[in-house]
């Protein structure tokens, strides 16, 4: 925009639009939250976007994810959870085996596919 001698009201308006979708990217991704409440169930929460409750006891399965599917998994090392029939959950935890445990502590049920 520069090099094409654009009018300087346009390249700060394009780059402050930038600097908005980039802030709210960075802002999804810092908000990113799984935590593992005491009555079982399982709060992922993205920023103010995505916000729900799992209950662990209709986790069937945890195995690794090369699955790009929209989620609130803000890394692409991600894991699968296959809940109730046919749900999936997909998240990246900073430590997936840590995680894992955890779950399968809270249910005996579930099959951890997880390997090191």
């Amino acid at each position: 925009m520069i090099y094409q001698n654009e009018p300087i009201k346009v390249i700060v308006s394009v780059c402050g639009i930038f600097a908005l979708v980039y802030g709210f990217f960075l802002y999804l991704n810092f908000s990113t939250e799984y935590t593992i409440t005491k009555d079982n169930l399982l709060k992922v929460k993205c920023g103010f976007i995505y916000n729900k409750l799992f209950d662990i006891n209709k986790i069937r399965s945890i195995k690794k994810s090369e699955n790009l599917i929209s989620s609130p998994a803000p890394s692409l090392d991600r894991i699968e959870l296959t809940y109730e029939q046919y749900g999936l959950i997909i998240i990246s935890p900073k430590d997936k085996f840590e995680f894992a445990n955890e779950l399968t502590k809270k249910n005996r049920k579930i099959e951890n596919k997880l390997t090191e």
